[in-house]
């Protein structure tokens, strides 16, 4: 009986240890492993395609902000009957090359050009695409040694500032290249102006204003501003932990809304100096969500049970009309139209979020839903266009009143293993769709 006892015994410990293993492998896997590059990839086009002549569109994306620093796409008359489906306009999947590669950032267009990054073993790559057909137009690249947690590719969206863009990877490497023939134009090095990289990588997407882009640094470089054209520094300012939200307009005064790891502060553009500051602190310091703002009023919201916050600026003085834990968006921007925040809620890994509507003045909470599971939206046309982390996209009609969902399709970003978590992006009567080493433009227009 004690040799079967003990028998029993070791089994169960095996077990136990066998459990503690594989947890131990996931929590690693999620907090520093790179999600694998899984399904169709190909090889990157050996020759490129060329262009007669370049243009720009009636509603081009440029940036992660959009080109009102709102996150609302100009486009008008999407469609709205989706029974059908949406009319695939082409495909590509080169973007991750080798298996450990993952890339998120988001693509930008501008007229007939697509930016996006993608990476190899070695090298941030940045790809321009012919936005309608999705022919390979040029290649940049240049070396970067970057760590694995989440994959060693860019998180940060580019931002097209008319014969230029600008791209942030994840180290910390802010490039900038002709946008016509993808030269390199300047290269500058977080870690060379006193950068800390933040636990989780570069994310900040770089922000074109005037005659500076500026981003986030972290550490003696909390925020620097570059001049656009030479990659001169023209200021740096505040210390601390970096942020993965980036540096946006706030339009009813032009100052520059930071939100660092630790507060969302308000910048001067010109000097850098810091206007006004309000702590704000989340676990891991993963403020990663974009302020938004209507009028004099910005709204913030971080993940981790942390939640959201109004805030008023009067003279440079800030005043938190309300506090709440209605939307907790982890990095997902919320959006406001009208007097009202709409956002996702919940952890971006479990696709048991809800989508919230909140009224921007007192906090009131007007409705929230679990029809359209956890994930990232586009704004267009009075529409959010949803794209949940499982690939499936849906319709939802702006309504304080109630949620109304309007259209859904399955499986619109097929083949998703991981969570899908780069943000849709509609140009021109299209939808761009990014995982990984694919991207998927759809036809929009009604």
């Amino acid at each position: 009986m004690k040799k079967k006892a003990l028998k029993i015994g070791l089994i169960v410990v095996a077990i136990l240890l066998l459990i503690v293993a594989i947890f131990g492998y996931l929590l690693w896997n999620f907090t520093q492993g790179s999600e694998s590059i899984s399904g169709k990839r190909q090889a990157i086009p050996q020759r490129a395609v060329s262009l007669d002549s370049y243009n720009q569109g009636t509603s081009d994306w440029t940036s992660w902000q959009g080109p009102n620093f709102d996150k609302k796409s100009a486009f008008i008359g999407i469609k709205k009957d989706w029974t059908k489906g949406l009319d695939k306009l082409w495909e590509v999947s080169f973007l991750c090359q080798d298996d450990q590669t993952a890339t998120w950032s988001a693509p930008v267009v501008q007229g007939n050009l697509l930016i996006v990054p993608g990476r190899d073993e070695k090298n941030d790559l940045v790809f321009c695409l012919n936005s309608g057909t999705g022919e390979l137009i040029w290649k940049g690249s240049y070396l970067a040694e970057t760590n694995t947690n989440h994959g060693p590719g860019s998180r940060a969206t580019p931002f097209i500032d008319n014969d230029r863009v600008y791209t942030y990877g994840r180290s910390g490497d802010l490039v900038c290249w002709n946008l016509k023939d993808g030269n390199m134009l300047w290269h500058k090095k977080a870690a060379d102006l006193g950068g800390i990289e933040p636990d989780w990588g570069y994310s900040s997407s770089p922000l074109v204003y005037k005659n500076k882009v500026i981003v986030q640094m972290g550490g003696a470089a909390l925020a620097v501003a570059f001049d656009k054209l030479t990659g001169e520094v023209l200021w740096k300012s505040g210390n601390g932990f970096g942020g993965y939200a980036p540096a946006t307009l706030h339009k009813a005064d032009s100052s520059i809304l930071l939100f660092s790891g630790e507060a969302i502060s308000g910048l001067n553009p010109e000097t850098g100096a810091i206007l006004w500051s309000l702590p704000w602190l989340v676990d891991y310091k993963v403020n990663a969500s974009m302020p938004v703002s209507e009028g004099n009023i910005i709204f913030v919201t971080s993940g981790y049970r942390k939640g959201c916050m109004a805030i008023k600026i009067e003279n440079n003085k800030p005043t938190v009309l309300w506090e709440s834990k209605a939307i907790e968006g982890q990095h997902s921007d919320p959006v406001i139209v009208d007097g009202y925040v709409y956002g996702y809620s919940g952890e971006s890994s479990r696709n048991n979020g809800q989508l919230v509507c909140l009224r921007l003045s007192d906090g009131n909470e007007m409705w929230r839903s679990t029809e359209v599971g956890t994930g990232t939206f586009a704004y267009a046309d009075n529409h959010l266009i949803c794209l949940d982390i499982k690939g499936n996209l849906f319709l939802v009609e702006i309504n304080p009143d109630k949620f109304i969902k309007a259209g859904e399709i399955k499986s619109a970003m097929p083949l998703v293993k991981n969570p899908a978590w780069t943000a849709p992006v509609i140009a021109n009567g299209k939808l761009y769709l990014r995982y990984l080493q694919h991207i998927i433009c759809y036809s929009i227009t009604g």
